[in-house]
């Protein structure tokens, strides 16, 4: 079973633990419904993306 050699300092330790924390989403208004989406997601109720219809709306 591998062993360290040295303690891992106080610097070391929350150097490598600058990367898990939890990374906040960015959300902006829509300009048709004023509701906040993400950007880059497609709008699951209207099918919409970048003002384009993509995905057809069920009835």
């Amino acid at each position: 079973m591998a062993v360290p050699k040295r303690k891992t300092s106080k610097s070391k330790r929350n150097m490598r633990r600058s990367h898990h924390a939890l990374k906040s989403f960015n959300w902006v208004e829509d300009s048709a419904s004023g509701e906040p989406v993400r950007r880059h997601h497609v709008d699951l109720k209207t099918g919409m993306y970048k003002g384009r219809q993509v995905i057809a709306q069920r009835d």
